[in-house]
């Protein structure tokens, strides 16, 4: 049986929070489906229809009785807890009344007793890092143009929620993993179980740190405080791994850890940025394809900077991938880095995810 319920309006205590958390009434409305519904869409859960697995729980393919083949996201038993709560509540407050082409579609959610799953459209090429960061083999299948259409895509997706949706969002936790790719290749930025909303007159909001260490803006990782700059420093961290292709910390035995952002700043200085390009986009003499791709690294690296004011905006990032606004001498500072987790503003009462 369906039936739908709107996804701030309802007798039960998450939707409950979801007024009290997020402030919000809204008037849009979300499947509510019931547990058995999941359970023989994706058969009993079975491990052979699990594609993947985050801080939320388990991620399961299932086809529902309409015959809609769909993702299902199972809150893990560890994660019933204040937090496991909190981060589903986010995700349907953050997705419950957004529409964009780079957005992942929530169709729905399960609460029921202490189950709790959402729906969404299923996406056929996993993520971004499952497609993407395999190795040498997986980043051929990756050329120029589909790597210049997943950086736009995200950054259309994050334009959108930083500066058009009201309240704004912010998404904690950009990163490789939470970038789906459907049947086409065509970005959709996923999990908003960490994410926050922000009203037009909030500069910064002070919360627990939360997302993943070499993705988080050092300002935010030191001091709680966030903000949407905060966002696009992940941004340019994945921006500089699409572009690379390689791994946001590399080790090995001779000179330890390597940091990305630490490499590609030295690059920069040196006037080698075109050398950190991924060897497997540069099998010929192309100089336009290299002209871009040191373009979009620079990019990439006005993200990171230090000092949150000189990022640019995620729609001013839009204009420079596009080359609408050129980035030849534009001056870029000193990245934020972070790479001593100890310096990291835990809030000792709560597990901080991802790290």
């Amino acid at each position: 049986m369906m039936f739908y319920f709107p996804c701030f309006r309802s007798s039960s205590d998450v939707n409950d929070k979801l007024v009290n958390d997020k402030g919000g009434d809204k008037a849009s409305t979300l499947r509510l489906f019931s547990y058995d519904e999941l359970n023989v869409a994706c058969h009993g859960f079975s491990s052979k229809n699990k594609v993947g697995e985050g801080g939320f729980g388990a991620v399961y393919k299932g086809r529902l009785s309409d015959g809609a083949i769909v993702a299902i996201k199972v809150l893990s038993v560890e994660l019933e807890s204040m937090r496991g709560e909190r981060e589903f509540i986010s995700e349907i407050a953050a997705l419950c009344d957004v529409q964009h082409e780079n957005l992942v579609n929530l169709h729905g959610c399960c609460v029921e007793g202490a189950k709790r799953c959402l729906v969404y459209d299923y996406m056929e090429n996993n993520s971004l890092a499952y497609r993407f960061l395999g190795g040498e083999q997986s980043r051929n299948s990756f050329s120029w143009t589909r790597r210049k259409n997943v950086s736009l895509g995200v950054a259309k997706a994050l334009a959108y929620l930083h500066e058009e949706k009201i309240p704004h969002i912010v998404h904690r936790d950009i990163k490789a993993s939470n970038v789906l790719l459907d049947h086409d290749f065509n970005p959709k930025v996923a999990d908003f179980g960490l994410a926050r909303l922000f009203q037009d007159d909030t500069s910064h909001i002070s919360t627990r740190v939360a997302g993943t260490l070499g993705y988080l803006s050092p300002e935010y990782a030191i001091t709680g405080r966030l903000t949407r700059k905060s966002d696009v420093y992940s941004f340019g961290v994945l921006l500089l791994e699409i572009i690379s292709g390689r791994s946001i910390v590399e080790f090995d035995m001779e000179h330890g850890e390597h940091f990305l952002v630490d490499k590609a700043w030295d690059m920069y200085n040196c006037d080698r940025l075109v050398e950190l390009v991924d060897p497997v986009l540069l099998t010929g003499d192309d100089e336009r394809l290299k002209g871009e791709a040191v373009r979009f690294m620079k990019v990439g690296l006005l993200c990171v900077q230090e000092a949150t004011k000189l990022r640019p905006g995620m729609s001013v990032v839009i204009k420079m991938l596009s080359d609408e606004t050129s980035v030849e001498g534009m001056k870029i500072s000193k990245p934020g880095f972070l790479a001593d987790l100890m310096a990291v503003k835990i809030d000792k009462k709560s597990s901080t995810r991802s790290f």
